[in-house]
């Protein structure tokens, strides 16, 4: 394998673990440090993800707590770890990417719905994650600051907006029609009138 390859599986893994740590905190609610760890495995298993991975727990968990998605908690003398209000965020968001998939699988509305944004340079490290994002789902990108989609994903975009703090920086629009799209609706794999 490639350094490339070595190091995309590793970010793979990175965020996999973290996604799973996120998850069973933010489903058990209130969850004693010492049984995150078990319980993260189970589900790292079941999603494929070697085991070995059991000593990056701890050093996830503090890392969520770095970037404000959970706090610990102390109660009889045990150490507790609860999503805050960020990381509930964070977690409706991976929840919002997952759906994505099933809203491919809807009956196109012959809409499509365009994002533009316009970030200042001091900010470049979110217009990158934006893009990232974007690109990931499956958008289409017109411009550098410019892309399209042709499902309803307004409820995604609030979510990246106000995970990114990006609100007034990024505009949404539905637009009804543009001329000469038959190369979009190839794109997408829509019906071509």
């Amino acid at each position: 394998m490639g350094t490339i390859e070595v190091r995309a599986r590793r970010k793979r893994i990175k965020r996999n673990v973290r996604n799973a740590i996120l998850a069973t905190v933010g489903i058990a609610g209130l969850i004693t440090i010492a049984a995150v760890a078990p319980k993260t495995l189970r589900l790292l298993k079941v999603s494929g993800i070697d085991a070995k991975l059991r000593y990056r727990t701890k050093n996830v968990l503090y890392r969520l707590k770095q970037k404000g998605e959970i706090e610990f908690v102390d109660r009889d003398g045990k150490k507790y770890a609860r999503l805050t209000e960020r990381g509930e965020r964070s977690l409706e968001l991976m929840r919002q990417k997952a759906s994505f998939v099933n809203d491919r699988k809807k009956k196109w509305d012959h809409r499509y719905r365009l994002v533009m944004f316009d970030i200042p340079e001091r900010r470049k490290s979110t217009r990158e994650r934006i893009r990232l994002e974007m690109r990931g789902l499956g958008f289409l990108r017109i411009q550098d600051s410019a892309w399209l989609y042709p499902y309803d994903c307004e409820e995604f975009i609030a979510l990246l907006k106000a995970d990114l703090h990006i609100g007034k920086d990024v505009l949404y629009a539905v637009i009804e029609e543009i001329e000469n799209d038959a190369w979009i609706k190839k794109h997408f794999g829509l019906p071509i009138d």
